[in-house]
């Protein structure tokens, strides 16, 4: 049975990036909101907002953190990775800045958001314990291949890690 997962991702920047991952049906994540619900979810404020992320991550193993150019600074994006590992989930990040967006165009590759995270009261960084995967391959259809073929695994170990920590 696939594991069931949050996808945490830059709506604006890595949908299209986001829908291929989503595609290769190893997982079952979450349903995700159109450009115009997500608008609509925005529309309503904070508390819907918390609202949406508490209803779509009931019941996920892991948060899985698709990593475009700049979704370390998304403080929705923030605060996903935190309530996931402070609910006990497993979090893992996997770069998909070399996958092709709307536009037929890879991005740069952003900031570890990991690094925006404290753990505990240790004085670490998240980064320290939980993995930003960066999927090997030079093109588009290579990364793609290698997230198809790791991403059971990276999740497997991220809930590991979780479970020990």
């Amino acid at each position: 049975m696939a594991r069931r997962v949050f996808f945490s991702f830059h709506f604006a920047n890595d949908f299209w990036r986001t829908q291929q991952v989503r595609n290769i049906g190893a997982l079952e994540g979450q349903s995700l909101c159109t450009a115009n619900a997500w608008e609509e979810v925005k529309r309503k404020g904070k508390a819907s907002i918390e609202k949406w992320i508490d209803d779509n991550m009931y019941g996920k193993s892991c948060v899985v953190v698709l990593v475009g150019s700049e979704t370390a600074n998304r403080p929705w994006v923030i605060r996903e990775i935190v309530k996931g590992w402070d609910a006990g989930k497993g979090v893992v990040g996997i770069r998909i800045n070399k996958l092709l967006g709307h536009d037929g165009n890879s991005c740069t590759a952003g900031s570890n958001p990991f690094d925006e995270v404290g753990y505990g009261n240790t004085g670490k960084k998240l980064s320290s314990i939980a993995k930003l995967v960066t999927p090997s391959g030079s093109d588009s259809k290579a990364v793609y291949d290698s997230i198809k073929n790791g991403i059971e695994s990276w999740i497997e170990d991220a809930i590991a890690i979780r479970s020990n920590n």
